[in-house]
């Protein structure tokens, strides 16, 4: 199981299991973290699941399709680590990976 370590909007950092395949999105909401709303359930229509994802992985991530870089425009907190949680399949290579919840817009 990958571990994701979670920084909510406080700082406070938290690691949790999940199983692999999950999305960082269900991770995060499947571990009670409330701020991150992910109103779609993870259908790329929301972006209520922005996170900034630690650098140090950005380059083992999927690539970013069209409809979550036209997303991630709209938000006021859209940095060059920003993607949806809903689009970030966990794997094996991805323990450890580090996200932040973004601010809310």
């Amino acid at each position: 199981m990958p571990r994701l370590i979670v920084v909510n909007r406080a700082g406070e950092e938290t690691t949790v299991e999940a199983a692999d395949g999950l999305t960082v999105m269900e991770a995060i909401r499947d571990n009670g973290f409330d701020e991150l709303l992910a109103l779609c359930g993870g259908c790329c229509s929301c972006a209520t699941c922005h996170v900034h994802v630690d650098p140090a992985f950005l380059d083992q991530l999927n690539p970013m399709s069209e409809d979550e870089d036209d997303l991630l425009e709209s938000s006021d907190h859209r940095v060059a680590s920003s993607r949806l949680g809903c689009q970030v399949p966990l794997t094996p290579a991805l323990d450890g990976l580090r996200v932040t919840i973004a601010p809310e817009d």
